[in-house]
């Protein structure tokens, strides 16, 4: 079975935006999981969350690229959240309110969990925090 990997959205804005400090290093590690054949997957929230910071951050272009690629790119497995996620979701965000989750992160959380998903292509410490693995370190 391959390695399945979640990407969330300070890995997408590093990867599409050449100025970001972690932009070599996800470039690098993309390429890495694509050559070991690894399941990359993601959210419809990670992706709204990623396009919306592209935009206010590196303009609408960027955030047009972005999309772009992800609409091109095979090896990216959408996961739609839904109302039963949702709803998982946010027991876990009332729940663990005083973690400073955002409501994406424990969208997120839900569907690596669901999957059996330990690492995720971040630099966001609540993975750390929630026991995932993240592989983008910013220091």
């Amino acid at each position: 079975m391959a390695r399945s990997v979640f990407v969330d959205t300070s890995a997408w804005y590093a990867l599409i935006n050449r100025r970001d400090a972690l932009h070599s290093r996800t470039r690098t590690l993309l390429e890495t999981l694509t050559r070991e054949r690894a399941r990359l997957v993601t959210t419809d929230y990670v992706i709204d969350e990623s396009c919306t910071l592209t935009k206010l951050r590196a303009g609408a272009e960027a955030a047009s690229r972005l999309l772009q690629l992800l609409d091109e790119t095979a090896m990216v497995g959408w996961e739609w959240i839904g109302a039963d996620r949702f709803a998982r979701a946010k027991a876990l965000f009332v729940s663990q309110r005083d973690q400073g989750y955002s409501f994406t992160d424990c969208t997120s959380f839900v569907v690596m969990r669901e999957g059996r998903i330990e690492e995720a292509l971040t630099s966001d410490h609540h993975f750390t925090v929630a026991g995932f693995r993240p592989l983008l370190r910013s220091g």
